[in-house]
């Protein structure tokens, strides 16, 4: 799209984001690390920030196809946040739900959050892509070898566990376990689950790691306090909640809302983007064409009211939707309401053939 046609286009509405926001401005500490292109010895970034590291995310997912077989869009879409932090999307025409995978690096190694749907690598070629994104940005630090953590949101998560078997004999690369038990072994949690936290330390940028059950008995939020960022899988993002726990789920809404009072995080990037940028409304499952996505990124505030209604369906087995994301509590993800909330504006959706 040329920048002509962007122009008047309300930024609310424009697939991904802000395009206001500004990407890597002068001065940004984050800018500092690729300069000179190639240096002459490896290159050691300063991961301390006064605020949240500059980023965009000012761009629009590919939203698949009405005949997948005929799609065109990469297997994976890389979008780079910053220098040290990028956001990959597998092709909803490969897999309905998605899903995002986030890669971030430090002065010692890196760390991939989620593996995605899909194991096939023909189909899916997660690894291959990781592997290109770490070359290239071990060239521009002069570093010859970049090790690599990959840690899921939920090892139960068939949405964010499938592309692990891509990465198995991978030279340098240390895979958190995925039976629950040896998972909490790992993260130091076997008899304080889940009221203690760990980490992830990537060299001077320390990934927190949160325990999270609700959606899944092992979840887990990772957080980033170089960018500000909280990945939450699906366990808080714009689509439809799948509670599994509802006990759980409030118990750890809590423990992020204190978290989140804390820490002050700029933004909550989930698992994937179901609903639509018309308030309350979602895309059902297998749909492989979306192209009224909301965007991925969520404001804080949204656990507060994420809080808020999970407590209302403590207890029952209904949904209750709001503007920004569904809560199914035993029920069906396909589960249909014929009553629309108070406070949402009932507006359907252009159609999009």
């Amino acid at each position: 799209m040329s920048q002509a046609s962007t122009q008047n286009i309300n930024p609310t509405f424009a697939g991904n984001g802000d395009l206001d926001l500004g990407y890597n401005p002068v001065g940004a500490r984050n800018t500092d690390s690729a300069v000179p292109l190639h240096p002459k010895e490896s290159v050691k970034h300063d991961y301390n920030t006064a605020g949240p590291a500059a980023g965009k995310l000012a761009f629009r997912w590919t939203y698949g196809s009405n005949v997948a077989a005929k799609n065109r869009d990469p297997r994976v879409q890389v979008v780079q946040y910053n220098e040290d932090t990028f956001v990959l999307r597998q092709n909803v025409c490969v897999h309905w739900e998605a899903p995002f995978t986030y890669l971030l690096f430090g002065n010692k190694g890196a760390l991939l959050i989620d593996s995605g749907a899909t194991a096939n690598a023909q189909h899916y070629p997660l690894r291959d892509t990781v592997d290109k994104i770490i070359a290239r940005w071990g060239q521009a630090r002069e570093r010859s070898k970049v090790p690599l953590t990959v840690a899921l949101t939920s090892g139960e998560d068939v949405a964010q566990n499938q592309g692990l078997v891509q990465f198995a004999g991978r030279p340098d690369t240390t895979i958190v376990p995925t039976p629950f038990d040896v998972m909490k072994q790992y993260y130091g949690f076997r008899k304080s689950w889940p009221s203690r936290r760990s980490a992830i330390d990537l060299g001077d940028r320390v990934i927190e790691v949160i325990p999270t059950p609700g959606t899944h008995k092992d979840g887990v939020t990772f957080y980033d306090p170089y960018c500000q960022i909280l990945f939450t899988g699906d366990f808080l993002y714009p689509g439809k909640i799948n509670i599994s726990n509802d006990r759980d789920y409030i118990v750890s809404l809590k423990t992020l809302k204190a978290f989140a009072t804390d820490r002050s995080p700029k933004w909550i990037l989930g698992g994937h983007v179901e609903m639509m940028f018309v308030p309350g409304k979602y895309y059902p499952r297998f749909a492989n064409h979306k192209p009224y996505e909301r965007i991925l990124q969520m404001e804080p505030a949204l656990i507060d009211e994420a809080l808020q209604y999970a407590r209302e369906v403590q207890g029952k087995d209904m949904m209750l939707i709001r503007p920004d994301f569904a809560l199914f509590n035993g029920v069906s993800p396909d589960q249909r309401t014929q009553v629309w909330p108070e406070g949402v504006p009932k507006i359907n959706p252009p159609h999009p053939f």
